[in-house]
């Protein structure tokens, strides 16, 4: 669903196409609008004892009927009772939460600038940087989207604000002496379609037109120029995990060409990081090598998602990987990396193990800080902060789960 407002929604199917009314007065339902119009716009009208029952109204200004289990029409005006024999009565099926900032600020709709201006007054403050400071650490990985490039009057549904707390970070970096690695989280249309990636339902647009490249460039263009001769930068990623095979090597490679290009009209020693397409680890040596100097290769290397990590059951599973397959892993790609840079951008020291001991989540994550401390640009772990207190460095800290 693509929420317009509190009671109008948009109803997006799998193959990028909208459901919508058939011709300017028709009542024939169909799932093949490309390009929305206002037929294409619903109200839900919830009934007010179950929110999970509901009437939809097209824009003809008839309620939706299910004729049969292939046909649904807008063509009801005399409404009855709620009951569940009544064809204009459906039910409301909520299968996530808001996820991501474009679902999430879209969805608080006028309230989202308060929500988010006290996220960004709380959520990280000066303290963290000098708790990250006091436990060793010497530098940052800040995602930021598309859309603060455009701030304060980002483009619907953002609200301004971002920018500033981009700047306080910066601000609290020097004060701390901690090196910042500004990573391109977001890019328009969103690279892999997932939340993080600001994706508003799961598509995936990034690169399927020029425009979005270009735009992506230009948000390159606007932190290179605003942040490169910040004393505390020292990166900037170019994009985060864009999705194969949607994104296609080719055109990827393209963008990261130019990409290269934009940071250094800015500055000749930022050092410029390409993300891989996750699985693919060495695809983009070529071009790293074929590039200038300070060229770095992003990988990330998670024990989740994936069937071989899993199907472990054990906690022992997950430390000898680490200790024997990571660590020649790690030989190979250094023996093939040539002048790039290997730098494990993202990790955790979570897994599907049930019941895992504190001592085994120690030699976990200790088995992988002692691989990745090989990559000749170092390792980031994802995240400081967060709910999941295994993925979260700083609970892993204050707890002893982790020694760094």
């Amino acid at each position: 669903m693509w929420r317009i407002n509190e009671t109008t929604f948009r109803f997006r199917v799998s193959n990028d196409q909208f459901v919508g009314l058939d011709g300017i007065k028709g009542t024939k339902v169909v799932a093949t609008i490309v390009n929305p119009d206002h037929s294409a716009t619903f109200e839900i009208i919830k009934e007010s004892e179950n929110s999970t029952r509901v009437r939809i109204k097209a824009s003809n200004g008839f309620f939706l009927q299910a004729k049969s289990e292939k046909l649904v029409t807008a063509d009801v005006s005399n409404l009855r009772s709620w009951k569940d024999n009544d064809p204009t009565v459906f039910n409301l099926t909520i299968v996530s939460q808001l996820d991501g900032d474009f679902q999430l600020q879209n969805g608080y709709g006028h309230k989202a600038f308060q929500v988010m201006k006290e996220h960004y007054d709380t959520f990280i403050t000066e303290k963290d940087f000098k708790f990250i400071v006091e436990n060793g650490i010497n530098a940052v990985r800040i995602p930021v989207g598309w859309w603060a490039a455009k701030d304060p009057n980002p483009p619907f549904p953002f609200v301004s604000g971002t920018l500033q707390a981009l700047d306080n970070a910066f601000s609290w970096a020097k004060k701390y002496g901690l090196k910042v690695i500004l990573d391109l989280h977001s890019a328009p249309g969103s690279q892999n379609g997932v939340a993080h990636s600001t994706s508003r339902d799961g598509s995936l647009l990034w690169g399927k037109t020029n425009k979005t490249i270009q735009q992506t460039l230009e948000v390159i263009d606007f932190y290179a120029a605003r942040y490169t001769k910040h004393k505390s930068l020292y990166a900037i990623e170019l994009l985060n995990e864009p999705l194969d095979p949607y994104v296609h090597l080719d055109t990827l490679t393209s963008y990261y060409k130019a990409g290269y290009e934009v940071v250094r009209k800015y500055s000749s020693t930022v050092y410029v990081i390409l993300s891989t397409r996750l699985r693919f680890t060495e695809e983009l040596f070529p071009l790293a090598n074929s590039l200038g100097n300070n060229v770095v290769i992003d990988i990330h290397w998670y024990h989740l998602y994936y069937d071989i990590f899993t199907n472990m059951t054990t906690a022992k599973q997950h430390i000898d990987y680490i200790k024997n397959d990571r660590n020649q892993q790690m030989t190979q790609l250094l023996e093939k990396s040539g002048k790039a840079l290997l730098y494990i951008g993202e990790w955790s020291a979570e897994w599907d193990v049930k019941n895992g001991t504190k001592e085994e989540y120690l030699e976990f994550a200790q088995a992988q800080i002692d691989v990745y401390d090989r990559a000749t640009f170092g390792w980031s772990m994802w995240t400081y902060k967060c709910a999941v207190k295994h993925r979260s460095l700083k609970w892993m800290i204050q707890n002893g789960y982790i020694q760094l």
